[in-house]
């Protein structure tokens, strides 16, 4: 039930940051927040990560529906032990960014994209994929430093 909450939280987050931008600022504007470090600039993103394979719906709404269905597998498979908490938590990241793009692209054919570091001109990104990233660096950690092959067990078919 708590993973089903904190989703819920996280899409609404992202969702709503998404309608606060369409609704609030112009296509391509800058908002400083920073000054020319950080702010805001309204994208629509019809492509993936760096807006690499632009236009192509369907391979993303495929490709989400297989990863979503992995990830959600591997939760219902994690242990509810104290052990797994961190690694629950990086699979929420993960869902619900997968969910919040999934949205927009179902929607709109893009993902509304806002937040932008301009000083070193990064892509233009939004919640969704900071729970993404987030997620990944989390997991990169805790399989260097937390988890063992061992601890993943669990994962492994049963023998009949």
């Amino acid at each position: 039930m708590i993973m089903i909450i904190s989703v819920i939280f996280l899409i609404a987050v992202d969702q709503l940051t998404k309608y606060l931008t369409v609704l609030n600022i112009d296509e391509g504007a800058y908002i400083p927040i920073l000054g020319n470090v950080f702010g805001l600039s309204y994208v629509k993103n019809p492509g993936a990560a760096f807006g690499i394979l632009q236009e192509q719906t369907w391979l993303f709404v495929i490709f989400t529906i297989i990863i979503l269905t992995g990830i959600v597998y591997t939760y219902i498979k994690v242990p509810n032990n104290k052990k797994y908490i961190s690694l629950k938590i990086t699979l929420i990241l993960f869902i619900a960014g997968a969910i919040g793009n999934f949205i927009d692209r179902i929607r709109f054919k893009y993902v509304v994209d806002m937040l932008y570091f301009k000083l070193i001109n990064f892509p233009v990104f939004n919640a969704a994929d900071c729970y993404v990233v987030i997620g990944a660096i989390l997991l990169i950690v805790l399989m260097l430093f937390k988890y063992k092959e061992e601890d993943f067990a669990f994962m492994k078919r049963r023998q009949r």
